[in-house]
């Protein structure tokens, strides 16, 4: 099994930046995606950022393209979102999450992703 530990997150005004680590134990190296997602109050879970093992795929939401930025440093075991630019909009719990590909396209849905860090919250506000 992965165990994951989100950490980095906060409160931060409008057009700031945070960085997001998810520290992974287990398996995780073995895991072909990694991904983050969010949740905001009375809001489904989206998806955010994804990434394949060596990050040569990802996968952005629209609304977050061009701001955040996933990547993986496998031998430290992490993974990171870099949120830049950041608007109101972001405020949610983010979560990172461990899944598997499918060597045509990366998953983007909660179902696909099978092992979950307990989140940490992103507030943006002025």
């Amino acid at each position: 099994q992965v165990q994951l530990v989100e950490s980095g997150g906060g409160l931060v005004q409008p057009g700031g930046s945070l960085r997001l680590t998810c520290a992974a134990s287990g398996r995780t190296l073995s895991s072909p995606a990694m991904a983050w997602f969010r949740q905001a109050p009375g809001k489904e879970r989206e998806i955010v950022a994804a990434s394949t093992r060596t990050g040569g795929q990802t996968y952005y939401a629209n609304n977050v393209k061009g701001r955040f930025s996933i990547s993986r440093h496998n031998a430290k075991n992490t993974v990171y979102l870099q949120m830049n630019y950041l608007k109101r909009e972001d405020t949610a719990v983010y979560y990172c999450a461990a899944g598997w590909y499918n060597g045509v396209q990366l998953g983007n849905t909660t179902t696909q992703y099978d092992n979950w860090g307990q989140g940490t919250q992103v507030t943006v506000t002025s």
